[in-house]
């Protein structure tokens, strides 16, 4: 006998939707059916692309289940097809049972759907089709429901079904009534105790059953009760006793709350009633014994008003929205969501095993040396992990960055995102792997000397976080809404112009405690190196969403709030790196320098952001217009130190390539458009980025030149609205075995390596001047505290015009200077106007007075002797004989020597790991350095 389970008392219907109707009516789970949507009068009915469904399934009594693909993915969620007019269609077949993956043996009782946009944002409601004929519709209480009822007060229950049935209504799983042959049933059970009920009625002459299930329980009585000391709001766990676990919510305007889990059944009891804090009344607590030591458990609090919510301190959540889509061999064991529930749970686990950090004494590299890579897992290679990440640290060393920057991995919603949709602070999402292989990423950086900085989205939170939901307007009653007015974390609307998700309000102390929670979590746990806080502007509590005005003038309450974030940071680690994205204009523009300045002379300052992608891209393209970048230089934004993280391209900004390739200047036979060409010009770009001291950052595999645009879809089309969708991933496309490619990869690790190793770069006096009339920049460094027989001089020019030129470089002095990357000399007769040197279109030099202490490991590759195949995965052989052969790594460790090697010597170099090495080889006349790529 089959058993059907129904869900809610006010199901949407294909007969209770106008705009939804199905064939046939309704439809059978054993059987085809066709949806037939009229978008009139709906949330896509201005919209006149293909409408995509996410869909899902009501299983055993379960809604959304065996979710087709992911929200926001055309490749794998179906799409309706226009009927006519304004009518569209969807067929399944050959069943619902086997279109949605279910096993036949269970019951679907509703088709559940949201209809969308091709970009996800025109949507409709939640739309449940009814399946099966037999319907039961539940008066009183509904289904799933908790009643609170005084003691001895009367709880009436009735339903009504579609054709005449015989009813059992069961209370604490004895049977207290039935009824026979009719459509209707009601009765009235007076509630001492709490009380769990299943009402089943069966339709007379079939074997069809429909089951509801609901709760009651008597008004609790809180108990008041002071908080024992050092509980903190979340799960604190017992250093002495791995039995308990106390937890504690803050919860004001709630006149209860229980809390349900896997150790109590989910059973809403007063058994599991928190207490209220003496002090303060809107704190609830409660301590949770007898746990097994390191045994799994997940729960929930369930507040007066009906709310099933996560604890917001979680660190880590089990969500029914993502993790059924996240690979075992991304989290291998993750923790199965628990069945029967809905919305996010927390997790307790106490005996935690700790992770053992291998650097505890990592020394970061100072503020204005940081050179700093923008990483989003997501897009850097194939597995999407850390622990992939991991395998790729030789690419990382390889390029002689010091820093990576992280975008937001904090728990968000969805698997496939940027990150800044964050639901869940304190939590690390389970979407690119366990804690503690990130944990074992930060460790192993360090132990190569590069710092972690991560990414926070602090500004706002989205719909599933905690701090939305238990305050919220939800007219629907789907679990999701709005903030209301008391809500102690969020604001209504946004206080600024520029609002994504539900604004927090940084005014608020509650608010100001949560994200010093956040603050503590990812310093202490992670051993964090920094953080680079997202859209500081929203951190004003006096704009509207309409004042961009407004937000970009200075805002006095945000200028302080963000100065005392800055100070808790500091006080717990005084080398904290602190960057702020701002991107100041006006009044706005003056905060920064007041930022930067802030408490410089003790050696901290906030670092801001710095955007000249507009200004090096219109210099890589060949167009004057625009191209100037002396802002970059810190001085001249008031900065007393260098606290200005200038960058040519970041995740929002479009790639220097792509607008090379599609709008680059042309003169003649020269062509920016063209792929080489437009390459070789992003050496050219790094030469006048990396040499400017200061703090730098760019944007993953800009060393490698890459080109698809910034909103490039997944289908292979362009639109605004895929800018967050994942885009081509250089290994699966042959980025890194082209050589083209890598000659520019090669370039920026020897000028990073340059600027990190020479002490010149040590310095703030430097003067940068762009030349946007003639895009012929020249950047002048020299460091007072260095010797005249020292490299205390550097001189780098460039010709980004589309013809030859030649350039003025007016050297400070005469005499012999030398280019830094390849030690070839420049006798200097003069410093004025009538020395020049001609540059090719393209073409840079950085000279210095001195030869770089470091040069022998940077000698360019000469077309003497050529390695092939470069790249290589295990052997390789030179094109000439050589007398000599070193293969060394990029910090000059000899890891191979062979003599007297001929060109058809095969050299096996199969058991390196992947990354960049330098072969030095000597002929009979010379000796020259080559660099190899090993993948």
């Amino acid at each position: 006998m089959k058993k059907i389970i129904t869900l809610f008392i006010c199901f949407i219907t294909a007969c209770g939707w106008a705009q939804i109707t199905t064939s046939p009516n309704p439809p059978e789970a054993d059987g085809a059916v066709t949806i037939y949507f009229d978008k009139s009068g709906t949330g896509l009915s201005s919209y006149t692309g293909t409408i995509y469904a996410h869909m899902g399934v009501t299983v055993d009594g379960n809604p959304w289940q065996n979710v087709i693909g992911s929200w926001g993915n055309n490749t794998t969620q179906p799409a309706f097809s226009v009927e006519s007019g304004t009518t569209y269609s969807l067929t399944i077949t050959p069943d619902l049972y086997t279109y949605f993956g279910v096993d036949s043996q269970s019951s679907i009782t509703q088709i559940s759907m949201v209809l969308r946009s091709a970009d996800g944002n025109q949507q409709t409601s939640d739309i449940f089709v009814q399946v099966g004929g037999f319907q039961m519709t539940t008066i009183s209480p509904t289904d799933g429901s908790l009643t609170t009822i005084a003691s001895g007060s009367s709880l009436p229950i009735s339903a009504t079904v579609s054709s005449n049935a015989n009813w059992s209504l069961e209370m604490n799983g004895s049977e207290i009534s039935t009824a026979s042959n009719t459509t209707s049933f009601s009765y009235n059970q007076t509630i001492t105790t709490d009380a769990s009920f299943t009402l089943t009625a069966s339709e007379v002459g079939t074997s069809e059953e429909i089951s509801v299930d609901f709760s009651a329980i008597t008004t609790p009585s809180v108990t008041t009760e002071a908080i024992p000391d050092g509980i903190e709001q979340g799960i604190t766990y017992d250093e002495n006793d791995a039995t308990k676990a106390t937890l504690a919510l803050y919860a004001p305007d709630k006149e209860y709350v229980h809390v349900i889990g896997s150790f109590n059944n989910w059973q809403i009891s007063n058994s599991y009633l928190m207490k209220r804090d003496t002090e303060d009344a809107d704190l609830y607590w409660m301590e949770i014994d007898g746990l097994t030591a390191g045994e799994v458990y997940t729960f929930q609090y369930r507040t007066s008003d009906g709310i099933k919510t996560a604890d917001p301190y979680s660190t880590i959540v089990l969500s029914p929205y993502d993790d059924p889509y996240i690979e075992e061999t991304t989290y291998p064991n993750m923790t199965v969501y628990p069945d029967g529930q809905e919305f996010e749970v927390s997790v307790i686990q106490t005996n935690q095993t700790a992770y053992e950090w291998q650097i505890t004494d990592f020394e970061r590299p100072e503020k204005e040396d940081l050179i700093i890579y923008e990483l989003l897992i997501r897009d850097f290679n194939s597995e999407k992990t850390w622990a992939s990440l991991i395998d790729d640290i030789d690419y990382f060393t390889g390029l002689n960055i010091n820093a990576i920057e992280i975008m937001p991995v904090m728990e968000f919603e969805g698997n496939i995102s940027w990150g800044y949709n964050t639901a869940y602070h304190l939590a690390l999402d389970k979407a690119y792997g366990p804690e503690n292989d990130m944990k074992e990423f930060i460790d192993l950086c360090h132990e190569n000397g590069i710092a972690v900085i991560l990414d926070v989205a602090l500004n706002h939170v989205y719909g599933r976080s905690p701090l939305v939901r238990m305050w919220m307007d939800d007219p629907d009653g789907d679990g999701f809404g709005t903030p209301t007015a008391d809500n102690p974390y969020c604001n209504q609307e946004a206080k600024h112009s520029y609002s994504v998700g539900y604004d927090l309000n940084h005014q608020s102390e509650v608010t100001q405690y949560y994200v010093e929670r956040t603050i503590n979590r990812w310093m202490n746990d992670f051993h964090i190196d920094g953080f680079r806080w997202d859209l500081t502007k929203g951190f004003t509590n006096n704009c509207t969403p309409s004042g961009e005005t407004c937000t970009n003038n200075y805002q006095s309450d945000r200028v302080e709030i963000l100065k005392d974030y800055a100070d808790i940071q500091w006080d717990i680690d005084e080398d904290f790196y602190v960057i702020f994205e701002h991107l100041g204009v006006g009044g706005s523009a003056t905060e920064e320098t007041e930022w930067a300045n802030y408490r410089a002379d003790e050696g901290k300052g906030i670092m801001l952001w710095g955007n000249y992608n507009y200004n090096y891209n219109q210099n890589t393209m060949g167009y004057t217009d625009g191209s100037n970048f002396n802002g970059i230089d810190f001085e001249e934004r008031g900065f007393d130190k260098p606290r200005l993280v200038g960058y040519g391209e970041s995740h929002d900004e479009e790639r220097l390539m792509y607008k090379n390739l599609e709008y680059g200047n042309v003169s003649g036979s020269y062509n920016v458009t063209d792929e080489d060409t437009s390459l070789d010009r992003m050496k050219t770009f790094g030469a006048v980025f990396f040499t400017i001291p200061g703090p730098k950052m760019f944007w993953q595999f800009g060393e490698l030149g890459y080109d698809y645009n910034i909103n490039y879809c997944q289908d292979g089309s362009t639109n605004n609205d895929c800018r967050t969708d994942p885009k081509p991933i250089p290994s699966e496309i042959g980025y890194d075995t082209d050589a083209d490619r890598l000659e520019v990869y090669d370039a920026w690790a020897e000028m990073i390596h340059l600027r990190r190793t020479q002490e010149v770069f040590d310095t703030e006096t430097f003067t940068v001047t762009s030349d946007q009339a003639n895009l012929l920049p020249k950047i002048y460094i020299w460091n007072d505290d260095l010797g005249s027989d020292e490299l205390n001089e550097v001189l780098v020019i460039a010709n980004f015009k589309v013809t030859s030129f030649n350039v003025t470089p007016n050297f400070p002095s005469t005499g012999t200077w030398y280019n830094l990357l390849t030690d070839e000399t420049l006798n200097v007769t003069s410093t004025g106007s009538d020395f020049v040197i001609n540059l090719a279109p393209g073409e840079y030099r950085i000279y210095g007075n001195q030869q770089a202490t470091m040069s022998t490991d940077v000698v360019a590759a000469t077309e003497a002797i050529q390695l092939y195949p470069n790249p290589t995965s295990d052997t390789f052989q030179l094109s000439k004989s050589a007398t000599h052969l070193q293969i060394l790594d990029l910090q000059g460790k000899i890891l191979l020597e062979k003599d007297n090697i001929l060109p058809e010597t095969v050299i096996d170099i199969s058991n390196f790991k992947r990354g960049i090495y330098l072969v030095k080889i000597k002929d009979i006349d010379r000796i020259v350095i080559n660099r190899l790529m090993k993948y």
